[in-house]
């Protein structure tokens, strides 16, 4: 497999400048390819707390001047102006990501396809236009970019003394499902691992090789599996695994508002309803709306709204969104 090499350019508005979602789209990226350019646009002083991620990953600022109401409009041009600068004068980055969803990037994006480049789109549900995400060769929601908290681990008890393994199994097991195949080398995976955590070290788990480090993940894990094929190490996500049981009319209720409440936390105050419902399944895969007592999604939503848990809105191209109470 081979590695991109990525240009990110982030309209802070659109993440919402906070240094968790920043450190997971980073880290989103990292797991495709290298970062050998990024930039963030909007960035004034009352971002500060997010200068050490800036600084660990040599990203450059273009400042908010503020002046009048077409500031917005300049930094979207901004943009555009640097992305095809990059196009045309460092052949070595063959991949960008874009952290927006507006549409007035699809030109970008379609003149940068057009020269060889693969372009991954990162936005928020609420302000992400259809446009833009069906121009991108690959598009991902911020809201499932977001990590959540990792639940109790039945294997908890087998947990390795040293420090931050499940910190670690969390990370691998976000890793691997990235994957298409949601399996990779364990070369692949030492890589990306290195490009996460520079100063990564089998060693500091307490172990002599990685594939003895690879063992102990697994170990650790409900999720992952490892075996040998064609005398290469390989991991993977465990077919058999199946998830956190399933929702019936008595518990669907609890995860949901769960769910939402992870949104909320993450700084999310309105989604679109099919990250939820992509969420609700990656915890409950056999989740189907009949189970729970009801004939369509929408009829969850609108149980949701007389509980209280969130307002049913329309965007602008008459989308529904789900306003997080």
């Amino acid at each position: 497999m081979g590695t991109s090499n990525f240009a990110v350019f982030v309209d802070l508005e659109n993440v919402g400048a906070k240094e968790s979602l920043l450190l997971s789209i980073i880290e989103k990226v990292k797991i495709r390819g290298d970062i050998l350019l990024g930039k963030v646009y909007g960035y004034t002083d009352r971002y500060t707390d997010l200068k050490p991620v800036l600084l660990s990953n040599t990203f450059a600022v273009v400042p908010s001047l503020r002046w009048g109401k077409v500031q917005k409009n300049n930094l979207d041009i901004q943009l555009v102006i640097d992305a095809m600068e990059v196009a045309y004068t460092n052949p070595l980055i063959d991949s960008f990501c874009i952290v927006s969803g507006d549409s007035d990037y699809t030109p970008l994006v379609g003149r940068l396809k057009s020269m060889g480049k693969h372009v991954l789109g990162i936005s928020r549900s609420e302000a992400a236009s259809s446009i833009f995400i069906n121009a991108c060769n690959e598009f991902v929601f911020l809201e499932s970019v977001t990590k959540r908290q990792p639940k109790k681990n039945k294997k908890e008890e087998r947990v390795a003394e040293d420090g931050d393994i499940n910190e670690l199994v969390s990370q691998v097991e976000t890793i691997v499902g990235d994957q298409d195949e949601e399996q990779m080398y364990a070369s692949e995976l030492k890589d990306t691992l290195t490009r996460l955590r520079p100063d990564f070290s089998e060693k500091s788990f307490g172990c002599a090789t990685f594939g003895k480090l690879v063992a102990q993940i697994t170990r650790n894990s409900d999720k992952l599996t490892s075996w040998m094929e064609n005398s290469a190490l390989v991991i993977g996500l465990d077919s058999e695994d199946e998830g956190d049981g399933e929702l019936d009319k008595n518990n669907w209720l609890p995860a949901f508002k769960s769910a939402l409440e992870h949104f909320k936390a993450d700084g999310f105050d309105r989604v679109n309803p099919s990250i939820l419902k992509a969420t609700i399944q990656a915890d409950y895969p056999n989740f189907e709306e009949k189970a729970i007592g009801f004939k369509k999604f929408s009829d969850v939503m609108k149980a949701l709204e007389k509980q209280g848990l969130l307002t049913i809105e329309m965007d602008d191209a008459h989308s529904m969104l789900l306003r997080i109470n």
